[in-house]
């Protein structure tokens, strides 16, 4: 096959990937979706880290401001920087924030990754404990239930 066969003939088809047009030829398209890697963050964990990386990155442009303040001697320079520390403080009390969220919504719903997981053993025993009170409840009405219309137990 020479150069100009290859050069039209463009990357090889994948199944599915494509779709035959009126005339027979096919059409690529845009994208494949695949199915994802790693589970999607919870809401409130993803909330947290949007922020974070939002304060991260005003307070990098912030430094980079302040810096370029001081490089030129401008009397922004001072306040610039006063405010780059607090934005520092800010954006490490945010990155935290995502810590703290993520351990909480961890404790709270239980980490159901590992086999031998701790809250998946809790979550067993709790409905083997409700599985049991509802029979008991059911064996209780069923013994109430025979008794009655009865004068006697004989």
């Amino acid at each position: 096959m020479d150069t100009e066969e290859r050069r039209g003939a463009g990357p090889p088809e994948r199944p599915g990937a494509g779709s035959a047009g009126a005339d027979g030829t096919i059409r690529r398209q845009l994208w494949i979706e695949e199915p994802a890697i790693r589970r999607r963050m919870p809401d409130p964990v993803r909330t947290a880290a949007v922020r974070a990386v939002l304060i991260l990155s005003l307070t990098v442009i912030q430094a980079m401001v302040a810096f370029l303040c001081t490089m030129a001697g401008s009397w922004l320079a001072f306040p610039m920087v006063l405010t780059g520390v607090a934005g520092t403080v800010v954006a490490t009390w945010s990155v935290l924030d995502v810590w703290v969220t993520r351990q909480v919504w961890n404790q709270r719903n239980g980490v159901v990754s590992l086999p031998a997981s701790t809250a998946r053993r809790m979550r067993r025993e709790r409905r083997a404990a409700r599985r049991a009170a509802k029979a008991r409840i059911r064996r209780e009405d069923r013994l109430r239930r025979r008794g009655e219309g009865r004068l006697s137990r004989a």
